[in-house]
């Protein structure tokens, strides 16, 4: 999983400048989905939703830092009674329910605990990525190390060594600033996170030797501080950037909600060519380093011997808009947000049919989770997990497995919901996408309605249209479908309730509810006990 990688941003996802030929190889191995959604635009929840394989709303962490309830399940609770050793390196942006573990008496340092408070994953290396000087973030100090003993003797090399740069009089220049991103992080290839980050992957695929296993190898980059080492800084020059997708008229009178994150201040950053020239130098080369890697770990893969029995999801948490828009950052839903690669590489013979093809079914994040759960053997459990395993459309059994995609976001946190007077409990927007239309709901607003196929780059909202008002009630009608769905009955199945003694159960356990005396009960019993010798037939 990458962090802030776009769908468009690979060479076999259609840019034509950007050259992925080790992500490619993989799509030529496997199936590249080329309609797959997030369940929300943002980091926390988006990851809490592939690792739970449920939908936002269903987990409740709907934030970043919004701690993920203890008893959620999650990938590594459902894998590791099939024998399953399930771990992390890089990031998961997990907070801990540590309020919820101390009412249940769950000590942090216990194995449990650690589990609880890793996403259901055995912290191999957890980097969550962001290590800026201060309090607030943990700094890892297996990176530090590392970089100790690389020569750097900096208190923080994350943030002077890795993500900045250094000018011709030694001055040390802060790599979150924009204004740097086109300049080499000091730190050399070898040394920075995406490399560093591979190399504690390979260790684990050394440690864990036979023994069944799922790694959740998780990168940071291509999102921001935005820098990157010789020789990635200056690979993709601005005759390599894609002009970006935006007209004046999606300033004139836009929802409101839209309205209020073009005033933020990294969307009037982004809306500035120079400072969006610089940044995608840094994104595209980023990118180019990622690929890099994703070469170095498949050859590794290829000497230890197991590529052929290795089931391979390539994917990142969400986009990036990059000006598009008038945006920067994330949390709003246009594909260039809320649309993601996904390639899944499956090694056994059923899924040769499908090999090196793109599918336009659409998919969602919290499919991930049950393919994988699928992969191991394991039972489907829909009472608990939302998604749906991509096995029928690996092997060619079904062209689909959904009508439509969700993603929610709340922005409750941000300060948009104030410049706008909306209370907590209302900050929050639902899309719903059916390969066509791109519906809204935004609680206290009209909805927002794009049609893609009329108009693929999303440039029109067409929700205030009344000649659209009968397409929006429909999606409307399908979004509340969608939202009365049962989430949260997860500890008994469907089919455990289907099969229940609804007629006699109580009786038989001695609870007689409405029998007006022992004669009546005793014939419900005896023609019971008929019914059962009845040959069963069907019509």
């Amino acid at each position: 999983m990458c962090d802030q990688l776009r769908w468009d941003y690979l060479s076999c996802t259609g840019h034509p400048h950007l050259h992925t030929p080790h992500i490619d190889a993989l799509a030529k191995r496997g199936v590249l989905f080329d309609r797959a959604y997030v369940q929300s635009p943002i980091c926390g929840p988006s990851r809490m939703s592939f690792y739970t394989g449920r939908y936002a709303s269903s987990h409740g962490s709907t934030w970043n830092n919004i701690p993920l309830k203890v008893g959620e399940m999650t990938l590594g609770n459902h894998l590791r009674p099939l024998g399953v050793r399930t771990a992390l390196c890089g990031k998961t942006h997990m907070t801990a329910d540590v309020e919820g573990m101390r009412r249940l008496g769950l000590a942090p340092d216990s194995e449990i605990g650690v589990l609880v408070s890793e996403c259901g994953f055995e912290p191999y290396e957890r980097d969550d990525g962001l290590h800026p000087d201060g309090p607030r973030y943990a700094r890892n100090k297996a990176y530090d190390d590392h970089m100790k003993e690389r020569g750097w003797p900096d208190e923080n090399p994350w943030q002077s060594v890795a993500n900045s740069a250094e000018d011709a009089d030694g001055n040390i220049l802060n790599g979150w600033f924009l204004d740097n991103a086109d300049k080499p992080a000091r730190a050399a290839d070898e040394e920075s996170e995406t490399p560093y980050i591979t190399g504690r992957a390979m260790d684990f695929i050394r440690e864990a030797g036979d023994t069944p296993w799922c790694l959740h190898l998780s990168y940071i980059k291509p999102h921001w501080p935005y820098i990157v080492p010789a020789p990635y800084h200056d690979i993709y020059g601005p005759e390599t950037h894609l002009s970006p997708v935006r007209t004046a008229a999606e300033k004139a009178n836009p929802h409101p909600v839209y309205g209020a994150f073009m005033e933020e201040r990294v969307s009037r950053a982004f809306s500035d060519d120079t400072a969006r020239t610089r940044v995608l130098t840094a994104y595209m080369g980023l990118i180019k380093q990622l690929d890099d890697q994703i070469g170095r770990l498949m050859t590794f893969l290829d000497k230890q011997g197991i590529t052929d029995e290795t089931m391979i999801v390539f994917t990142s948490d969400h986009g990036d808009y990059l000006g598009d828009h008038w945006m920067g950052e994330k949390e709003l839903f246009h594909d260039a947000s809320s649309r993601i690669p996904l390639i899944v590489v499956d090694p056994r013979p059923e899924a040769d049919a499908t090999r090196g093809q793109k599918s336009s079914a659409l998919v969602e994040a919290i499919d991930v989770a049950p393919t994988i759960l699928d992969y191991f053997g394991g039972a489907e459990v829909p009472h608990i997990i939302e998604g749906r395993s991509l096995r029928p459309l690996l092997h060619a059994e079904q062209s689909k497995v959904r009508d439509f995609a969700v993603s929610e976001y709340d922005y409750s946190m941000r300060d948009v919901r104030k410049r706008l007077g909306v209370e907590v409990k209302d900050a929050k927007l639902t899309m719903l996408f059916d390969g066509q239309w791109k519906y809204i709901f935004a609680e206290g607003f009209r909805p927002m309605l794009f049609d893609l196929k009329a108009d693929p780059d999303e440039l029109t909202d067409l929700g205030a249209d009344p000649a659209y008002s009968d397409e929006v009630a429909r999606l409307e009608r399908l979004f509340f479908d969608w939202a009365r769905r049962t989430s949260q009955r997860t500890t008994i199945s469907d089919a455990t309730i289907a099969a229940r003694d609804a007629v006699l159960g109580e009786a038989k356990a001695g609870i007689l509810i409405g029998y007006r005396n022992e004669n009546e009960l005793r014939e419900v019993l005896d023609q019971a006990k008929e019914n059962t010798r009845l040959p069963h037939k069907a019509l």
